[in-house]
């Protein structure tokens, strides 16, 4: 099946093009979320009569994007959690957590653009969180988990 790209989407191809997809994914996926529209000679027609306006709503993406990375790399993470002996944690600290905890310092981040490829965080220590800002945009967080006294 044929869609039009409304929007840069990593591995598949940028504002535009006309790629093909499998019907589930363009279906259940592309087409709702309006990421994309159904490849006909309408609506390519009526795309590229709007394609400017994609295109700028795209670079806006693109530079909110960037300005949030650039908050966040400013940010210092610093996460209070009970812990025991040994620095193992009661309980843990997944995507949420730190979605919040970027949250209340002022940049709005959401839990699913937390990228935490080894699972929570179960102890204490520093470690290194990849943020998914937008299909070009990645930052890494250092988060640091201290125990709650």
């Amino acid at each position: 099946m044929q869609v039009i790209l409304k929007e840069k989407i990593r591995n598949l191809g940028s504002l535009g093009e006309c790629v093909n997809v499998k019907p589930g994914f363009a279906r259940n996926y592309l087409i709702p979320q309006g990421k994309a529209l159904m490849a006909t000679k309408t609506n390519l027609a009526e795309f590229e009569a709007q394609r400017a306006e994609f295109e700028k709503q795209e670079a806006e993406r693109l530079a909110k994007a960037q300005n949030q990375a650039e908050k966040i790399e400013a940010l210092e993470i610093m996460i209070e959690a009970k812990a025991g002996e040994g620095g193992k944690l009661f309980g843990s600290i997944g995507t949420r957590d730190i979605a919040d905890h970027i949250s209340a310092k002022g940049v709005n981040v959401g839990k699913h653009q937390v990228r935490m490829p080894e699972g929570v965080i179960r102890e204490i220590g520093e470690f290194d969180v990849a943020i998914h800002l937008h299909t070009d945009v990645d930052v890494t967080a250092n988060v640091k988990v201290v125990a709650a006294k």
